[in-house]
């Protein structure tokens, strides 16, 4: 145990700091003032844990849970408990695995699809805390059998979702493609660009099944620094976007069933930042969304980093940078190790220092005043991870922009609206339906 009292000052402060650090966007761990997040946890006081868990139940609306599957599961892990989480998201996997497969087998196609899709989503659920847990080096194992469940749900779809892999440098992007049911003209399409760490799957109850069921097409796809392309192929993020979108919207415009015209682009997350990003260069897309806006990624991690971190990485001091984070965190344990190796490993840095200077170009201030197709800013009462920053996106703007307000009042507040994703297709799609006219 160590005694506080006796600590430096400096480093007292930076332990504190870093207990409460609210890393750039993510699908799972969330964080926000400690008085704050009292009012917001219902399932546990880690609040990774306990947005987990709400993440998870959102995905009911679009079938990529169930709820007694997920109450079951977090029911089952102690309070803080990384191994406990892992293995019991494993476990709920697993069997709603042998569902599916048995399903499949007994020739009930339905059936076996929806299980599939659940399972992908409990496999990713217990990836969010595996840096904590006994062994994090299962991450890779089990992103795959997430990523197996979910394309033997792609595969069941009518009509089925088609795997396809972007031209990007030396390492192609693999993507799906999704097609709404019914014959017709090339379509509008929505490209989904998921976040910093969200797994393929959400997707599906993060815009794709809404927009097939309004008849648009749809493509989500792994960038750099996301599922495939980081876990397999070790590319990371990169700050300028629209060397991503680019070859993304190349490919779409070689589809026939795509109206090149009426392309779209939603980020969700971090990807409310690339997105944005993407947009002022690139110009063939119709419209953007964001949800939710995000001007300047790096301020979750320099705002809690305190005066003194912050003056030795701009004066370059790499050396005792890194010396103070690695003393930080050995006294944080594993509950400091599951928080900055998990939003770390994107990046691909070779240190603390690198990290940090690399999260600063995630910037738009410079280059938003360039977009000019119109925009739909999702604003989700208490954003935990930039606070303001839909606000500030929206002002910062010069093209036809439209910002939502998501309320507590409506269950639909905290980053991303967890809980409400209906409703946020709902008022989100009404807005594209006038600019890209569906079919």
């Amino acid at each position: 145990m160590v005694n506080c009292r006796f600590l430096p000052p400096a480093l007292f402060l930076l332990l504190f700091l870093l207990m409460l650090l609210p890393f750039p966007a993510g699908s799972f761990i969330i964080r926000g003032r400690m008085k704050e997040l009292k009012k917001k946890q219902y399932f546990f006081k880690h609040p990774g844990m306990d947005f987990g868990t709400l993440i998870a139940l959102g995905g009911c609306r679009y079938g990529a849970a169930e709820p007694g599957e997920v109450l079951s599961t977090v029911s089952r892990v102690a309070e803080g408990d990384f191994e406990g989480w892992f293995r019991q998201w494993t476990a709920t996997a697993e069997r709603v695995l042998q569902i599916a497969e048995g399903c499949a087998a007994g020739g009930h196609l339905l059936s076996a699809r929806n299980a599939y899709l659940r399972a992908a989503g409990y496999f990713a659920a217990a990836n969010a805390m595996v840096d904590g847990s006994d062994d994090p080096s299962r991450v890779v194992p089990t992103w795959k059998r997430h990523q197996a469940c979910w394309e033997e749900f792609c595969s069941r779809l009518d009509p089925p979702a088609e795997k396809v892999e972007i031209p990007y440098g030396e390492t192609p992007m693999p993507g799906y493609f999704f097609r709404p049911a019914g014959t017709g003209g090339p379509r509008p399409t929505v490209i989904f660009n998921n976040g910093s760490d969200g797994p393929t799957c959400a997707m599906w109850a993060s815009g794709i099944a809404a927009a097939l069921a309004r008849g648009y097409a749809a493509l989500t796809f792994d960038g750099p620094g996301q599922n495939a392309m980081l876990w397999i192929h070790n590319v990371p993020f990169r700050y300028d976007w629209e060397k991503v979108i680019t070859p993304v919207v190349d490919f779409l415009q070689t589809r026939p069933e795509v109206d090149p015209g009426r392309i779209a682009l939603s980020g969700i997350s971090q990807g409310g930042y690339w997105i944005l990003r993407a947009l002022a260069f690139e110009k063939r897309i119709a419209a953007g969304i964001a949800d939710p806006g995000g001007m300047d990624v790096s301020t979750a991690m320099m705002e809690k980093l305190g005066s003194g971190l912050v003056k030795l990485l701009e004066r370059g001091e790499a050396e005792k940078f890194n010396r103070r984070i690695r003393m930080g965190l050995r006294l944080m344990g594993r509950a400091g190790r599951q928080e900055v190796e998990f939003r770390m490993k994107p990046y691909c840095p070779e240190d603390f220092f690198q990290w940090a200077s690399l999260s600063r170009q995630f910037n738009l201030r410079d280059v938003i005043g360039k977009i000019n197709c119109p925009i739909f800013i999702a604003d989700p009462e208490d954003e935990q991870f930039w606070p303001g920053q839909s606000r500030q996106v929206y002002e910062a703007l010069n093209c036809p922009r439209t910002i939502v307000r998501f309320t507590a009042a409506e269950g639909a507040n905290w980053h991303c609206q967890p809980l409400a994703r209906g409703l946020y297709d709902q008022r989100m799609f009404d807005w594209l339906d006038q600019i890209l006219q569906p079919a």
